[in-house]
C-alpha cells in the first residue's frame, strides 16, 4: 500500500463495486483441511476460562496478508473503480509485496538459515509457509502483469494516456528521447563487465538492472556486463504528450553508446529484492542513534530474496544471475514486462481528474468552527468546551491537529509541549511547530521513534535538527518502539495550569492525512492531561508507573485490559444484559485475545470484526466462533483507525488509539488507547462499527477456511453501500447546510 503509503504500506470499495468471489490465494482453502471441534468442545464449557479450543484454530498469517494484498489487487482489476485510480493500485499492490519480501520473507529465510524458526501459530512448518509464499505471490504478480498489460493499459491508451515500449514510438520521439539520454543519463551510467578481473558488481534492492551481452568483434569472446537505471529518473519518461515509455527502454536503445566497438547481442531487465529488515541491539540506550546508522548502511547489503526478471530473458544469463546472486530457482519470477510497476503511481498522479476519484477537500471540523470563514479556529477555546472526536481524512488534519500544534507554538501562554513522532513528512509542519516553540523559550519534549521501518533516515534527520533547536529528544524505551499518537500542551490559564491532549490513531503526518482515514480525540480532560504527563514521565525519565485513569498501555496493561473486558461480556450475556464486541483494526493476529474471542462466541456473545489487512481468527465455525463476523474494507482512503467497543445500548465503552491486535503492538511496543468519555462521541463510533460491518456495506467477508468473498451489489444487483463515499457525502452535506 502503501505506501504508496508503507503501512500501506496501503490505500484501498470503488465508487461502484462489482460482485465477484475471491479466487487464487484468497479462497484456497488451507493445506490442512480445518477440522471443527469435537462436539464435546461445541458444548458451552463450564469453565471458558480453561476450555479446549481445536489445535487448528488460527489462520495462517503469511497466507492472509497475501490475501489482503490480492484484495488491492482486485481494485485494479474492477472496471468501475476509476482508471486512474485502477493503475494507482497496480502501484500499491507492487509497492506492498516488495515491502512483503523485504521483512516477513526475509525474516522467515533468515529464521529457517539458523535455524531458529518454528511452526507458525497455524501450526504450518516454516518451509511450507516459504513454499506457499513462492507459488501464491507468483500467481498474484502474473495476475498484476495480466491486469496492467490486458486491461489497464488499453484503457488508458483509449483514454490518451499512451504506455509504450521503445518500438512503438515515433521516429520524432525517439530523436527526441535520444537528446535527453546523451545530455540527462549517458553522463550517470556507469557498465560495469563481469571477467576475472571485474567480480560479479553488488546489485541493490529494488533497483532495475540491465543485463548486457556483448561481442568483441576482434576475439569473438561474448562478455557480460550489468547496467543500473539511475533510481532518480523517472520510472517512465514523456516521449511526447502523455505518451511514456520506460526509461530502461530509452537506456537499452542507445547501448553502443555505452560499449563504444563492441557488439551488443542482447540485453534483459532485471531487479532483486533484499532482506532489509533491521536488527538493532539496544543494550546501550547511549548509542542507540549511532547503532542504527551503523545498521542501516548494512541493510543495502542484504541478501536476495527475490529476482524478478522479464519472461524473455536467456538461459544463460538467468543462470549467471541464479548463481551469483545465491538464490533458488523459486525465488525466480519470470513475468511479462515492465517490471517495477510502483512507478505507475505517477501515471496515477497526472492532471486527469475525470479519471480519478471525484476530489474531496476535508473541512474544519464543526466544534472547532461553527461556520467556515477566514479566521483560524481558537482550538484552546474549543477543546476547553468539549472534547472534540475527529475522523481524518473527513475531517481537516491542517485545521485541527496541525493548528493545535502551531497555536501551542506560539501561544505565549503555553509552557510546554510534549509530542511523539513515529512518522512525519519531509517538510513537516508540526516539526517546524515544535522548533518554533523551543526557540521561543518552551520546554518541548519530542520523542522520536528512530527506528519507524523505512522511515529511519528521515527520523535522524529530524531529531538531530530538532535537538539542534533546543528540543529535548528523546528515543523512548530500549527495547520498545513508541508507536502511539499523543500530544500534550501544558497551558497557563489564571492562577492553574491547564493540559490540553491529542490521542490519535494516525501519524502527525499532513501528507498521509489525506489519504489514511484516522480517528483522533482532542481533550482538556483532567485525566487524561494527568495520564499522559504520567506517561510522558515514563518515556522520558525513570518512571515506572504502570496504572492510568483512562488510559489502556502496551506493555503492561493493554492486552489484559481488552481481554478483561471480552470477559466481562461474556458475564453480561449470561446474566441477561445486552453484550457485544466490535473491534476494528489493521491487522489482528493475538493468539490469547484471539482465543478470548472464541470463548465469547462459545458463550453467545456476537462480535464483529472489521480488519483491513491480516486476520489469523477463523469466523463462521459450529461450536467455536458462530458467532463472529469479520469484514474488510478498502478504498480511495486507507483504513487505518482502531477503535475497540464493548457492550450494546446505551452503557457502551469504547476506545480509541494506537494498537493493532498484533505480538509486536501488545508486547514490543509503547501504544495507547484512550477510553472515549463523551457519549455522543461512544453513539458515533458504534454507529461506524456498525455501519462498517453491515451487510449492506460493501466489502469483503472472511469465511471458515480463509477465504475472503466480495459482497459489492445486493440481491437485486443495486450495488451496496460505500462505506468512504457515504462518509464523504455525509461531510458535504453538514457544510452546505451549515450544520
Amino acid at each position: 500500500m502503501p505506501g504508496a503509503p508503507r503501512d500501506l504500506s496501503t490505500r484501498t470499495a470503488p465508487t461502484a463495486p462489482t460482485t465477484g468471489s475471491a479466487v487464487a490465494v484468497e479462497t484456497s482453502p488451507e493445506p490442512a483441511a480445518f477440522r471443527p471441534p469435537h462436539p464435546e468442545q461445541s458444548a458451552e464449557p463450564r469453565s471458558p476460562e480453561h476450555a479446549e479450543l481445536p489445535h487448528d484454530r488460527f489462520l495462517d498469517r503469511e497466507r492472509s496478508w497475501l490475501a489482503f494484498n490480492q484484495r488491492v489487487l482486485e481494485l485494479a482489476e474492477d472496471e468501475s473503480t476509476p482508471l486512474l485510480e485502477r493503475a494507482r493500485f497496480l502501484s500499491i499492490f507492487a509497492s506492498n509485496l516488495d515491502e512483503f519480501f523485504m521483512v516477513r520473507v526475509a525474516g522467515l529465510k533468515r529464521r529457517i538459515a539458523t535455524g531458529v524458526a518454528t511452526r507458525a501459530a497455524s501450526g504450518r512448518r516454516p518451509r511450507d509457509v516459504l513454499e506457499t509464499i513462492w507459488t501464491s505471490s507468483r500467481a498474484l504478480m502474473e495476475r498484476q502483469a495480466e491486469c496492467f498489460e490486458r486491461t489497464v493499459s488499453p484503457a488508458l491508451a483509449a483514454e490518451g494516456i499512451h504506455l509504450l515500449r521503445w518500438p512503438d514510438l515515433t521516429e520524432q520521439e525517439q530523436t527526441r528521447l535520444f537528446s535527453f539520454f546523451r545530455k540527462r543519463i549517458f553522463p550517470v551510467l556507469t557498465p560495469l563487465a563481469v571477467d576475472p578481473a571485474h567480480p560479479f558488481p553488488y546489485i541493490s534492492g529494488l533497483s532495475l538492472n540491465l543485463a548486457v551481452v556483448v561481442r568483441n568483434p576482434a576475439t569473438g569472446h561474448k562478455h557480460f556486463a550489468r547496467v543500473k537505471v539511475p533510481p532518480l529518473l523517472a520510472r517512465f519518461l514523456e516521449a511526447s504528450a502523455q505518451r511514456y515509455v520506460p526509461v530502461e527502454d530509452v537506456i537499452a536503445a542507445h547501448l553502443e553508446e555505452l560499449f563504444p566497438g563492441m557488439e551488443v547481442l542482447d540485453h534483459h531487465i532485471f531487479r532483486v529484492t533484499r532482506n532489509e529488515d533491521l536488527e538493532v541491539e539496544e543494550d546501550d540506550a547511549e548509542n542507540l542513534l549511532q547503532a542504527l546508522e551503523k545498521e542501516l548502511l548494512r541493510r543495502r547489503f542484504g541478501p536476495p530474496v527475490r529476482l524478478e526478471v522479464e519472461r524473455s530473458i536467456d538461459r544463460e544469463v538467468l543462470d549467471l544471475l541464479i548463481r551469483e546472486l545465491k538464490i533458488t530457482e523459486e525465488e525466480v519470477y519470470a513475468l511479462a514486462g515492465p517490471l517495477d510497476l510502483t512507478g505507475l503511481d505517477d501515471i496515477a498522479s497526472l492532471d486527469r481528474p475525470e479519471l480519478k476519484f471525484p476530489k474531496f477537500i476535508a473541512g474544519t471540523h464543526r466544534d472547532l468552527a461553527e461556520v467556515e470563514s477566514a479566521t483560524a479556529p481558537d482550538i484552546f477555546g474549543a477543546v476547553r468546551e468539549r472534547d472534540v472526536l475527529l475522523h481524518h481524512p473527513y475531517d481537516s488534519f491542517s485545521t485541527s491537529v496541525q493548528l493545535f500544534v502551531e497555536q501551542a507554538a506560539a501561544d505565549p501562554d503555553v509552557l510546554a509541549i510534549k509530542q511523539t513522532l513515529y512518522r512525519t513528512s519531509g517538510d513537516s509542519p508540526i516539526v517546524d511547530a515544535l522548533i518554533d516553540a523551543a526557540e521561543s523559550g518552551k520546554q518541548v519534549l519530542v520523542l522520536v521513534e528512530i527506528k519507524a521501518r523505512f522511515d529511519e533516515h528521515a527520523n535522524i534527520k529530524w531529531a538531530r535538527k530538532l535537538e539542534q533547536a533546543g528540543c529535548h529528544v528523546v528515543y523512548g524505551l530500549v527495547g520498545l518502539k513508541t508507536h502511539s499518537k499523543l500530544c500534550l500542551v501544558v497551558r497557563q490559564e489564571g492562577d492553574h495550569l491547564r493540559r490540553y491532549a491529542h490521542i490519535g490513531t494516525g501519524n502527525y503526518h499532513p501528507k498521509t492525512a489525506r489519504m489514511y482515514e484516522d480517528i483522533g480525540l482532542l481533550t482538556a480532560d483532567p485525566d487524561v492531561g494527568a495520564d499522559l504527563s504520567d506517561l510522558f514521565n515514563r518515556l522520558s525519565g525513570y518512571s515506572r508507573r504502570d496504572n492510568y485513569r483512562r488510559l489502556l498501555v502496551a506493555p503492561r496493561s493493554l492486552r489484559d485490559g481488552l481481554i478483561s473486558r471480552i470477559r466481562r461480556e461474556v458475564v453480561n450475556h449470561r446474566e441477561g444484559r445486552p453484550a457485544a464486541v466490535r473491534i476494528k483494526v489493521n491487522s489482528i493476529v493475538d493468539e490469547r485475545v484471539i482465543d478470548a474471542l472464541y470463548r465469547a462466541s462459545q458463550a453467545g456473545v456476537p462480535v464483529d470484526i472489521w480488519v483491513r489487512g491480516i486476520c489469523a481468527l477463523r469466523p463462521g465455525v459450529p461450536g467455536l466462533s458462530e458467532n463472529i463476523r469479520v469484514r474488510s474494507i478498502l478504498g480511495r482512503f486507507l483504513e487505518h483507525s482502531r477503535v475497540y467497543a464493548f457492550g450494546s445500548g446505551g452503557d457502551t465503552e469504547v476506545w480509541l488509539g494506537s494498537p493493532d491486535l498484533m505480538h509486536r503492538n501488545l508486547d514490543r511496543r509503547i501504544e495507547v488507547l484512550v477510553k472515549v468519555a463523551d457519549p455522543a462521541h461512544r453513539h458515533t463510533l458504534n454507529r461506524l462499527l456498525a455501519t462498517g460491518t453491515s451487510d449492506s456495506t460493501a466489502s469483503w467477508h472472511l469465511g471458515p477456511d480463509g477465504g475472503w468473498t466480495r459482497h459489492a451489489v445486493d440481491e437485486d444487483g443495486a450495488p451496496l453501500r460505500d462505506m468512504q463515499e457515504t462518509l464523504i457525502e455525509a461531510r458535504r452535506k453538514r457544510r452546505g447546510s451549515g450544520n
